[in-house]
């Protein structure tokens, strides 16, 4: 057994991960890298492993930078299945079409620039045809049932409880006599947050890839989130200026509606109109009806006495251009919650532009920014940020909810492994991490009694025995 890491080490974005078994090769995850325009370019053009040579892929989830880059995957020769749990293989349905719909009209809208600069024009990682091949090879299998997917390798997908479908990914594998179990943890979920049951780990592993986004840090107090979000908008009511809010299609953008719902119905604030802008999230949202097997009680609680979770008075989802470009010349006071949720692609960048020169507008950052992305700068307070190519001075008021994260902090990702024995783990890899995080939470293994523990190169290979 051995596995090679070349996406989201040392860093976070572009999770994947070669494992090797039997004479097997499994791809765990296929995620978009994104960060430094040039250089995520390249790097979703150019896998570091032939696709070809690959023989299965698992997804841990639907997050753009954790599937994101199957179809190019596809496109360049992988013609095997690619397991996931039910949910997500709704999501990716309907994600994988809508990054092809946006990388074409991201590249026409810069490319008008390029060809009046004499610049060799880019092109879409992939088509919307090639995105529908790579839907086509998704196999979904349901939460907790051991899947034989070779012999002697057997599949067992958890809940992460980190978005809509995402899991904890088990592989129990015989090799050469050796029974050995390794667990991915794609993107660790949190307890008690709205909407999504309590993350589910498997434990037992001998072996342990794990995501360490927030391995440094604790999270505010969640019971912070609604005041603080209440204070703000009142505050843009006051004002009657604008918030706009960077948010991931899955996920974080139907747990904002939820409790801005809460909001409204327990007249914490102002009557103020709340535009979903992405269709990719109004699509996710018809998933996240769909799927209440998913639900926690308190959300399945709210349908039982005739609630609708994701709609409310004064809310609207918008689905054409025309309608997100109307959204400029209306008067605030209004919330626009748009996408991509590192302010990368999409519509928020349009949004960002038209709205951050004014001091009366906020941005309200709800999620993980990584390092050189538009959404991090903006996170950073810079005094001017580039937007297409221009340099705009960011003047808006910008203000952070990190309870709002989806992801566990350093102490409930502690809490769950040290449930579940870790002085069994012989070899635990850190990734999905910025510098600080990874040192820090990979010294937090070994406290908690992890045999080995590794922060793991690209393109560095580990032998498991």
């Amino acid at each position: 057994m051995r596995i090679i890491f070349h996406g989201a080490a040392k860093e976070v974005t572009g999770s994947a991960h070669v494992f090797e078994v039997n004479g097997k090769r499994i791809l765990l995850d296929c995620g978009l890298y994104q960060g430094k325009r040039k250089e995520a370019f390249e790097k979703n053009r150019q896998f570091p492993y032939d696709p070809k040579s690959l023989d299965a892929v698992v997804l841990s989830h639907a997050h753009m930078d954790h599937s994101g880059n199957l179809p190019t995957l596809v496109k360049g020769g992988f013609d095997g299945p690619i397991y996931c749990t039910e949910a997500t293989a709704d999501l990716c349905s309907i994600m994988f079409r809508d990054c092809a719909y946006i990388q074409i009209k991201d590249v026409e809208y810069i490319n008008k620039s390029r060809i009046r600069e004499n610049k060799t024009p880019f092109e879409p990682l992939y088509s919307a045809e090639e995105a529908v091949l790579a839907t086509n090879r998704i196999v979904p299998i349901p939460y907790n049932k051991v899947t034989k997917i070779f012999d002697n390798v057997e599949l067992t997908l958890t809940d992460a409880g980190h978005i809509l479908g995402s899991a904890f990914v088990t592989l129990d594998c015989k090799e050469n006599g050796n029974r050995r179990r390794l667990t991915f943890t794609g993107d660790i979920g949190r307890r008690d947050i709205p909407i999504l049951k309590d993350p589910y780990f498997p434990g037992g592993m001998d072996y342990l890839i794990t995501e360490s986004t927030y391995g440094d840090r604790r999270h505010p107090a969640r019971e912070d989130v609604k005041i603080h979000l209440a204070e703000y908008i009142n505050e843009i009511c006051q004002r009657k200026s604008k918030m706009i809010i960077p948010a991931f299609s899955i996920g974080r953008t139907q747990h904002l509606v939820y409790l801005l719902n809460q909001l409204f119905t327990e007249g914490k604030i102002c009557q103020v109109p709340v535009y979903v802008d992405s269709p990719l999230s109004n699509a996710a949202t018809t998933i996240y009806d769909r799927h209440v097997e998913c639900w926690d009680t308190e959300a399945i609680h709210s349908i039982i006495n005739n609630g609708k979770p994701f709609s409310f008075s004064g809310l609207h989802y918008t689905e054409s251009v025309a309608e997100s470009m109307a959204l400029n010349d209306k008067p605030g006071p209004m919330i626009i919650i748009s996408a991509s949720g590192m302010v990368e692609a999409g519509r928020i960048i349009h949004h960002m532009k038209n709205n951050i020169e004014n001091p009366d507008n906020i941005i309200l950052i709800v999620g993980y920014m990584a390092e050189n992305t538009l959404g991090r700068r903006i996170a950073e307070k810079q005094p001017e940020v580039k937007i297409f190519g221009q340099m705009i001075p960011l003047n808006a008021q910008v203000e952070e909810v990190a309870a709002l994260s989806a992801h566990a902090d350093k102490y409930e990702m502690l809490d769950l492994f040290e449930r579940n024995r870790p002085e069994q783990v012989k070899h635990a890899f850190c990734v999905h991490g910025e510098e600080a995080a990874l040192n820090h939470f990979s010294g937090c293994l070994k406290e908690i009694g992890m045999q080995q523990v590794s922060i793991p190169s690209p393109g560095q290979a580990f032998d498991l025995n």
